[in-house]
């Protein structure tokens, strides 16, 4: 059994997270890691990324209001006099979780309005839920999150090995990598780097070097009309794309062995 390894993808919306995140995933089930992927995301699809069929039921954490009202002691929309802030969450991934081709999944989804920051039971649960995976678990978790770090905090940056920041060739990608950069800053997480996706060629590739300063590159992974094909058939994407697990594992190699 190899040794636990925590990571959390983020990026902006459309740059590949989830890809990135199920191509992780395999690549380090590959090295021999016990693989906990977790769904962080509102679009909550890294199920289909990694291949489970669409009659594999899998809720999302948020969504269980009767599980969250016995762990809080508050019912999710509302607030208790009695809001339990220490939830215990430990026993559940190997309840709520599924398992594929060695890979196990937890959906955790996010709060979908406004004040996501809200000191609501959804809100506790799932940053308790985060701290217990990256704290307790002796595995490599795989966290895909919104743009953002919202789940994070000071009490568990320093327990995540690696933030990393999927971009792609754009400005705005560029952008909000830096601003994540800044707020991991604030909570002391000081491991950020960056995967570049969908890169169709040198241009892209300079691009990219020229425009993230301070900010180091894990791998740059080639646009594939194999990732698409996956997509839409929903099959993983080393299946459509092998090529694009093969350079993730060259990435898994600098993730685990940084030296």
């Amino acid at each position: 059994m190899k040794h636990s390894i925590k990571l959390a993808i983020t990026g902006k919306g459309g740059v590949g997270k989830t890809t990135i995140t199920a191509l992780l995933s395999k690549a380090l089930s590959e090295k021999g890691y016990s693989v906990l992927a977790v769904d962080a995301d509102p679009s909550a699809n890294l199920s289909s990324a990694l291949g489970f069929s669409d009659d594999v039921k899998l809720t999302p954490l948020v969504e269980m209001k009767e599980l969250i009202e016995e762990r809080t002691g508050a019912a999710p929309g509302g607030m208790g006099g009695f809001l339990k802030l220490n939830p215990k969450v430990d026993d559940l991934p190997e309840q709520l979780c599924k398992e594929i081709d060695g890979i196990k999944l937890l959906v955790m989804g996010t709060v979908k309005k406004g004040g996501g920051g809200c000191l609501c039971p959804e809100n506790i649960m799932l940053k308790a839920m985060v701290q217990s995976l990256l704290l307790q678990r002796n595995e490599a978790v795989i966290i895909d999150m919104e743009a953002g770090i919202e789940h994070l905090g000071r009490a568990t940056a320093q327990a995540v090995d690696q933030l990393i920041v999927v971009v792609e060739p754009g400005s705005r990608s560029i952008d909000i990598a830096y601003k994540i950069k800044t707020l991991a800053d604030d909570i002391k997480l000081t491991r950020v780097a960056l995967i570049a996706n969908k890169i169709r060629g040198e241009e892209d590739k300079i691009f990219l070097q020229q425009n993230t300063d301070g900010l180091f590159v894990l791998g740059f992974i080639p646009f594939d009309d194999g990732i698409l094909r996956s997509d839409m058939s929903r099959k993983p994407p080393w299946i459509t794309s092998p090529q694009s697990l093969e350079r993730m594992r060259a990435i898994a190699d600098l993730i685990v062995s940084p030296e």
